[in-house]
């Protein structure tokens, strides 16, 4: 299946639009990522644990995004979108939310 962030396919004709797909990716928060994210903030530098976080829920966001389309009889999934956010829990905790939206397409023949 193509995923693309584009609204058209180079070589190919949309035959239908399907409708709009979204999935959502939610993580809880870990106390010694947050801890070692805090040293962080005071020191300076990248997180690096919680961009691996975002990373591969990113991935895994697309991943059901292609799922939620093949459903629907897609064979593409345009003007994908990624939001990221947080869900407040409590005083304490949060968590982290990363959703993927686009349009499931059905393709014509490619010429």
């Amino acid at each position: 299946m193509i995923v693309t962030t584009t609204d058209i396919i180079q070589g190919a004709t949309i035959e239908a639009y399907l409708g709009i797909v979204t999935a959502e990716v939610v993580y809880g928060t870990n106390a010694l990522r947050d801890f070692f994210a805090g040293i962080r903030d005071v020191v300076g530098g990248r997180t690096g644990s919680y961009e691996r976080v975002f990373e591969k829920g990113q991935q895994e966001a697309i991943a059901e995004l292609q799922k939620r389309a093949q459903r629907l009889g897609a064979d593409a999934v345009i003007g994908i979108e990624i939001d990221t956010g947080t869900i407040n829990v409590d005083q304490k905790g949060a968590l982290l939310l990363i959703t993927a939206t686009g349009t499931a397409v059905k393709l014509g023949i490619r010429r």
